[in-house]
């Protein structure tokens, strides 16, 4: 199974840890993110990964190396030059899948319940896109239909409503509202419209535009439990969030 790891971004609100070294290389409990979540990844059957890096990329291809690629297919696709956002960086790492399936999505910093197989294995061929949802309270939604197909994005606090629909242009608050985990699966289906999209582009902006004429659909997952450790203070909250999962196998 195939998997990408979104592990480019600067780390900014874990400064001062990241003025000498990437996020994915931040340990908790001992180990650096992006061992954390590959392990993860390894233990659910994804032997077939790609990790995009632009801060201290070197660092990030040198910690793979020394690690074997983890015993699995790694391939890396280097945003050293420039930052692609999200769209871009699942634009230029799909050319490095070794084969065509459709592929997870997941941010190096993420931690949550999920069991990452059975939502691959359910999903990733019935869909263009597959995207993991909450009922987590926030201020800004994606809109579903009673199909849990994308319709539109809503920011409650702006007011600001994005659909390639009218009606849900007019009418937002008839529709299903459920918030982002960041983690999706992306089918091979997909890039030939991103042929027409520059090279840094978010991926959202692109679902909202590709839900019209393709099926990016939702799995609502009431019970997920996920914590961004994107702040130093959420370092602490990351070790018991591991104590407390390995307790539970």
């Amino acid at each position: 199974m195939n998997a990408l790891i979104l592990a480019a971004g600067l780390g900014t609100r874990l400064k001062p840890l990241t003025d000498t070294m990437p996020k994915a290389l931040v340990p908790v409990n001992g180990k650096p993110l992006l061992m954390l979540l590959v392990e993860r990844l390894k233990m659910s059957g994804f032997d077939n990964l790609v990790i995009n890096v632009h801060h201290f990329a070197q660092q990030i291809i040198d910690y793979i190396y020394k690690e074997n690629s983890f015993g699995i297919n790694v391939a890396i696709s280097d945003e050293s030059d420039m930052l692609l956002d999200t769209g871009g960086a699942i634009k230029k790492a799909a050319k490095l899948f070794e084969n065509s399936n459709p592929f997870l999505v997941h941010n190096v910093d993420v931690f949550h319940n999920l069991n990452l197989k059975d939502i691959y294995l359910k999903n990733a061929f019935a869909a263009d896109a597959t995207l993991v949802v909450s009922d987590r309270v926030t201020s800004r939604y994606l809109l579903f239909n009673d199909d849990y197909n994308l319709v539109g994005w809503t920011n409650l606090n702006t007011g600001e409503v994005k659909s390639p629909f009218e009606n849900v242009r007019k009418n937002p608050a008839a529709y299903n509202r459920f918030a982002f985990s960041g983690i999706h699966i992306f089918s091979h289906s997909l890039l030939k419209r991103m042929d027409k999209w520059p090279d840094r582009f978010s991926i959202i902006d692109f679902y909202l535009d590709a839900c019209k004429d393709y099926t990016i659909r939702a799995v609502n997952r009431l019970d997920l439990q996920l914590l961004d450790v994107g702040k130093l203070d959420s370092l602490e909250q990351a070790k018991e969030f591991l104590n407390c999962q390995t307790a539970k196998l």
